[in-house]
């Protein structure tokens, strides 16, 4: 059985003009998305920025609004306690989110961080609390003496990981990383992406990890889901979706991705530039009306693409 299971999800938000601030319309951030995560597997969301992929994890931790969909964690639909405090919900779900700088109090030290979730569902005493403060700080491989420093006080990267302490501190089955290491330097990504496998290993967890960065998500995921105005293009392993990229979107992300070897430049110059011809002459295989994104047909037992021939 699935841990996590969303039924076309929407998420749509209100345009509102005029003096009586009246609805006009409506952006539709996430339009029909499905989708499941069993326990202890890392699916990773790739997309562009605007596409949608931020939204879905907030919708599903409660802190994006869902127009309309189910989401079904443990076999229990959970829709109507998204959002709300103190459920087992929210104790099962956790985030990990983009900015470690913003995402943490800088009024608060890292024990009165770190704790805060503990003392929301558990009761401990400060020895207690004190001792589990310093056996996340140490899973993270932070010291003790870590605990009573500010965020202000710590590198970026230092800094994520006190938010995935954080986020491991109640012992969650799912976590969502939105784009966790983005925002750091090369060097450090590998050491907090190691973090989050070795945790995974340690704990059981299951991760919806969400990037933009395919290089990444190659080293993260077993299941990979590339989403594009608002609705997923391309779903499945790690191996459909590098080996035989069927959506021309995915194909694109594909060839984006840098290649180190100078020698190569012209040959992934002239791939882009075949592959750009090619967006332009099958753009209508892949996108309705408006550029719509049609729905997902699937391929084969785990490839599904968007398209609206069978086996585009």
């Amino acid at each position: 059985m699935a841990l996590l299971e969303i039924k076309n999800l929407k998420c749509h938000y209100p345009i509102r003009r005029g003096f009586l601030s009246r609805v006009k319309g409506y952006v539709r951030a996430v339009e029909d998305v499905t989708m499941e995560i069993n326990p202890g597997e890392t699916v990773g969301l790739i997309g562009e920025s605007g596409s949608g992929k931020s939204t879905i994890g907030k919708a599903i931790i409660g802190l994006a609004p869902i127009t309309s969909g189910q989401i079904i964690f443990d076999g229990t639909d959970v829709t109507r306690y998204v959002g709300k405090n103190f459920t087992l919900y929210r104790k099962d779900v956790q985030m990990i989110f983009q900015d470690p700088a913003t995402s943490l109090n800088p009024r608060k030290n890292v024990l009165q961080i770190i704790s805060e979730p503990i003392k929301n569902f558990e009761n401990l005493t400060k020895a207690e609390l004190r001792k589990r403060v310093d056996e996340l700080l140490s899973i993270v491989g932070m010291p003790p003496h870590a605990a009573m420093k500010y965020p202000f006080e710590f590198s970026g990267g230092q800094r994520q990981r006190i938010g995935v302490a954080r986020a491991i501190a109640l012992k969650p089955k799912l976590i969502i990383a939105d784009e966790p290491v983005s925002a750091l330097d090369l060097s450090v990504q590998a050491q907090v992406l190691n973090y989050l496998k070795e945790i995974q290993k340690q704990l059981g967890l299951a991760y919806l990890f969400i990037s933009h960065d395919l290089g990444v998500v190659k080293h993260m995921c077993e299941t990979l889901a590339i989403m594009h105005n608002s609705r997923f293009v391309e779903y499945g392993t790690r191996d459909d979706i590098y080996r035989d990229p069927r959506h021309i979107y995915t194909r694109r992300l594909i060839t984006s991705i840098p290649d180190v070897d100078p020698d190569l430049r012209d040959d992934n110059a002239n791939k882009r530039a075949m592959l750009r011809e090619e967006y332009e002459r099958e753009y209508s295989m892949f996108y309705g009306e408006g550029g719509r994104v049609y729905d997902l047909r699937s391929i084969s037992p785990t490839h599904s693409v968007a398209t609206n021939e069978v086996g585009g």
